[in-house]
């Protein structure tokens, strides 16, 4: 039997709005100021990785005996690691979760997991819960019932200063989000002049780079109502992948050393056809499988995303998760949405009037 602990340290993060991040530096809603906050480092720990041996076959004497024991020993220590793979990909997993708002149950024992290198979409009616379970796996949310584990380990409550560490995990909310008397530098910016201990010249840069990672240069010092609906969007992107580069991280070596997801609620919300095009080609960009407009690799490991729009759906994930009443009625490629044979699936691929979903 193998064992193992895994204890990764992680940087900060700041999503729209806020920060949801399995660390040891719980998320906060902060109010904006001009106080630079100190002594804010995070603590670092090694990771602990143990792995328990088994002795060598004996002797029996006629020698296939041996053989065959170590063919055995062999093929049950490949199953092992196979395990401890599948269990080390999956970064998020909801078990059987439960919520209600007073007499209204919104969802009623829903689960998945969410792996490493992962681009999921949550689709489903208006009202089924998917924003919620989107809350609930960003810690803003606690469930009545159920579990969510964090890299394997169960998230008791809210985020807190004690959370668990090892993955930072960013929300973009449908709105943007945006504070409307900061700038685009101080809102993209706002965690690390709030909470960290990095010189402003270099946020500065680092918040200059990032914009230039969503397409946006030129824009720092304008203001929210200064931008359009779309470029709103894309600094909300850039808030959500910020963070403090200049700790050391120390992660297992089956990750990518910026262990982020992110999770967006409607991200093509009020767009027009192209200005949604141009945010889910960026959703991709920033993803470890593809490139920002800089040229370089995505910081994001997975990424959840809820949405009606078909477009969102065919661009910007590869596998769906469909939420109805409450519950995961249909799971598959996005290849398959359109061919699947799920009644409920079909209407809302269709948009038919006819069949189980009604308004």
């Amino acid at each position: 039997m193998m064992s193992k602990g895994i204890v990764p340290t992680s940087n900060s993060m700041f999503p729209s709005l806020c920060c949801s991040r399995a660390s040891l530096r719980g998320a906060r809603f902060f109010a904006p100021n001009t106080k630079r906050l100190s002594g804010c480092g995070s603590r670092e720990k090694k990771n602990k990785i143990a792995c328990a041996c088994s002795a060598p076959p004996r002797n029996l004497g006629d020698g296939l005996s041996s053989i065959n024991i170590n063919d055995s020993h062999a093929m049950n220590s490949r199953r092992e690691e196979r395990e401890i793979e599948s269990e080390t990909d999956v970064l998020i997993e909801c078990r059987n979760v439960y919520k209600s708002f007073g007499e209204k149950h919104i969802l009623k024992g829903v689960s998945f997991k969410i792996r490493h290198g992962e681009a999921v979409g949550i689709i489903g009616p208006s009202g089924t819960g998917k924003s919620t379970i989107l809350k609930i796996m960003a810690g803003l949310l606690a469930p009545d019932k159920g579990d969510v584990l964090i890299r394997g380990k169960k998230r008791h409550g809210l985020i807190s200063d004690e959370e668990i560490s090892g993955l930072r995990i960013g929300l973009v909310f449908q709105s943007a989000a945006l504070f409307d008397s900061l700038t685009v530098r101080e809102n993209v910016g706002f965690l690390l002049y709030e909470n960290s201990n990095m010189p402003e010249d270099q946020i500065s840069a680092l918040v200059t780079e990032t914009l230039a990672a969503v397409g946006l240069k030129g824009v720092e010092d304008r203001l929210p109502s200064e931008l359009s609906g779309g470029m709103k969007k894309r600094v909300a992107l850039a808030r959500s992948i910020i963070f403090d580069n200049s700790k050391k991280i120390i992660e297992p070596e089956v990750f990518d050393i910026s262990i982020a997801v992110l999770l967006y609620d409607e991200p093509t919300a009020g767009l027009d056809p192209i200005a949604s095009t141009v945010v889910e080609d960026l959703i991709r960009s920033v993803h470890l499988k593809g490139e920002d407009a800089l040229g370089k690799p995505g910081k994001i490991a997975s990424y959840v995303v809820v949405t009606h729009q078909h477009s969102t759906i065919r661009r910007a994930v590869d596998r769906l998760l469909f939420l109805y009443e409450g519950k995961i009625v249909w799971q598959g490629k996005t290849s398959e949405f359109t061919t699947s044979t799920n009644p409920i699936v079909r209407q809302f691929a269709s948009g038919s009037l006819d069949g189980p979903i009604k308004y």
